[in-house]
């Protein structure tokens, strides 16, 4: 016969799935077309490269950008938000 498990408990163990599900959902990997136009939007300027680098168990898009004064700027931008 299985064991009961009061409903209090079961209650607490389905809002930590829900919770879990919620916080998955709200983590979204953006493309790198996103990440590319956030980082010509905080930075003005022209694209020179992007690298893909992870950094710990983040995926980041590393953006280098040459703005219109003539200054070579990197932006990360995390892949997740």
């Amino acid at each position: 016969m299985p064991a009961r498990v009061p409903r209090a408990a079961a209650a607490l163990l389905l809002g930590l799935a829900l919770a879990g599900v919620v916080a998955a959902a709200a983590a979204r990997e953006i493309s790198l077309q996103e990440a590319v136009a956030q980082a010509q939007r905080g930075a003005d300027g022209k694209v020179l490269s992007v690298q893909t680098p992870t950094v710990g168990k983040r995926k980041v898009y590393r953006i280098k950008l040459l703005s219109r004064d003539g200054h070579v700027r990197v932006v990360q931008v995390a892949a997740t938000q």
